[in-house]
């Protein structure tokens, strides 16, 4: 497959940006404590998307359905986190990698496949390792400058400043935000360390602008800002209360900026619906590569562009230690959240969260009794079993709706959504945990990939037999790459060195004439990665 070609002569590149723990808290969105000149700069040159979402309020589960097109319940990516063991829990069937199933892919590999040379700098957080079969580079020098000639390249920069951690208070830190400008949502208490904690987290957006600045810099001097799309976003919403590891638009409202020269209007805003889940088809739709069926996320750019959608979906389940289990659909005035354990307390134990200094602030006003109104939102010892809410005219979910007379039609409306998503999609948020696992590792073991099998083929050999340590034919000579695992992708090289360049196979390799070495791995997405193997080929 031919790599598609932008402005009829250069490639068509696609550069992304994604922060972590973001909400639309830039000058572009109208932000005036911002200080954000580089992103509202790409704003000013490209489309804003200002009704974007995450499929989950944390960025585990967030990022697998990124990369995969997949919602996080239907491939069992939905608890935070997999690979982590807490002291405390010893029974939790933690540390796993997630199997998803077995066609599903990490999308770079389609562009791999088509001829882009993909790099990841660094940032995975799949639930699952990386996959060599899907980065060119996945690690801190990763970067489109390390491809060969002018071969068109998808680009990943993630910037992690803005991480809920940002805020926590550092020895010595100097703040330039000014705490007494911040506005607060109002379900937080106004106290001088929680205004604090904000103005830090202004200072972190800050200085992700400036590093947006650099990477953009760059593509500039390289000549490519003309041919390449640039695509910032959050990992999900902010990493405040309330807000990440929640399902309100503090938590999966994120920011979205597109720009795609001659393609979308400089300064534009397109107001419908998005969730990160779309990210990697619309890569695929843009770039002329075919979306998968199996995909569930939909294009919103390029050839393969779908109608708008009317309703985006997240999910909240087990956050470290705590299980839950929490729905929302959201269309583009009202959200409705149906929380599966109403018996539960809005908050569990999670210690990471616990060490929050806005959190600390909520849990020391509390034991005075001196929260109030909204504030007292998160202390409710049972939750609701439906919330409903304008959003349009109730911004922070304040006034739960679900049992307005004047609202009936909408609620049972939107619960019906709600079912037909979930039987679409499988929810596996009804399958325990520890089951689930038990059917991806078998006796707590993870499966490995099996080594990839080497089938040559020439005038003499017609490709019913594997290849061993060695092989000297007539030519010419291919060789065909086979692995036992179902849904393996396989990578190969002929470099020696002990950093080589992996190529994805995706057919018959022509090894040249005279003698090679051919290194090949599979590796398949949850399973360990296989074995290497390799042979000395001559071609006479």
């Amino acid at each position: 497959m031919t790599a598609p070609r932008a402005n009829g002569s250069h490639p068509l590149n696609i550069l992304w940006i994604s922060l972590e723990d973001t909400s639309p808290r830039f000058g572009c969105y109208g932000d005036t404590v911002a200080r954000t000149p580089n992103i509202d700069r790409l704003a000013a040159e490209g489309c804003r998307f200002p009704n974007a979402f995450s499929t989950a309020g944390v960025c585990a589960p967030s990022r697998s359905a990124i990369i995969t097109g997949m919602y996080p319940v239907s491939i069992g990516s939905h608890h935070m986190r997999t690979t982590h063991t807490n002291r405390a829990t010893p029974e939790m069937p933690t540390p796993y990698e997630v199997v998803p199933p077995h066609y599903v892919k990490e999308f770079p590999e389609y562009l791999r496949g088509a001829g882009y040379y993909c790099t990841n700098n660094e940032k995975t957080d799949y639930q699952f390792s990386p996959s060599l079969t899907a980065w060119d580079e996945c690690g801190p020098e990763g970067h489109w400058r390390n491809r060969e000639g002018d071969q068109p390249f998808f680009a990943v920069f993630n910037p992690t400043l803005t991480h809920e951690s940002g805020m926590w208070p550092k020895e010595g830190e100097s703040i330039e935000t000014d705490p007494g400008a911040v506005t607060l949502p109002p379900f937080l208490p106004d106290t001088p360390k929680t205004r604090l904690a904000l103005a830090r987290h202004y200072d972190n957006i800050a200085r992700s602008d400036t590093l947006v600045g650099k990477i953009l810099a760059q593509l500039e001097e390289d000549g490519l800002t003309d041919s390449t799309i640039v695509v910032l976003w959050s990992d999900h919403g902010e990493g405040l209360p309330r807000a990440k590891r929640w399902l309100y638009d503090s938590g999966i409202r994120i920011p979205m900026i597109v720009r795609w020269p001659a393609r979308l209007d400089p300064g534009s805003i397109r107001e419908q619906l998005v969730s990160l889940v779309d990210l990697g088809p619309t890569m695929l739709s843009v770039a002329g590569v075919p979306v998968p069926a199996h995909m569930q996320g939909q294009a919103f750019l390029g050839s393969q562009r779908k109608d708008p959608r009317r309703h985006v979906f997240a999910a909240r389940d087990r956050f470290d230690v705590a299980y839950d289990m929490v729905r929302a659909v959201r269309d583009r005035q009202f959200k409705y959240i149906r929380n599966f354990q109403p018996e539960q307390p809005y908050l569990l134990w999670i210690p990471y969260r616990n060490r929050h200094p806005i959190m600390q602030e909520i849990w020391r006003l509390h034991g005075e009794g001196k929260l109030e109104g909204a504030q007292r939102l998160l202390l409710q010892q049972q939750r609701p079993v439906e919330e409903l809410y304008d959003t349009e005219n109730d911004p922070f979910e304040i006034q739960n709706l679900a049992d307005d007379p004047a609202h009936r039609a909408r609620l049972e409306d939107m619960r019906k959504v709600m079912n037909k998503w979930r039987r679409r999609v499988k929810d596996m948020g009804d399958l325990p945990e520890a089951e689930m696992v038990r059917g991806w590792w078998p006796d707590g073991v993870q499966p490995t990939t099996s080594a990839p099998v080497v089938i040559p083929i020439s005038p003499s050999l017609p490709g019913i037999e594997p290849a061993r340590d060695s092989l000297e034919t007539e030519g010419p000579l291919h060789i065909q790459l086979h692995c036992a695992t179902q849904g393996a992708s396989m990578a190969y090289t002929t470099e020696t060195g002990d950093s080589p360049k992996w190529r994805l196979y995706s057919g018959l390799i022509p090894i040249a004439p005279g003698g090679s070495i051919l290194r090949a791995r599979a590796n398949r997405l949850g399973h360990k990665p296989s074995d290497e193997i390799k042979i000395e080929l001559t071609a006479l």
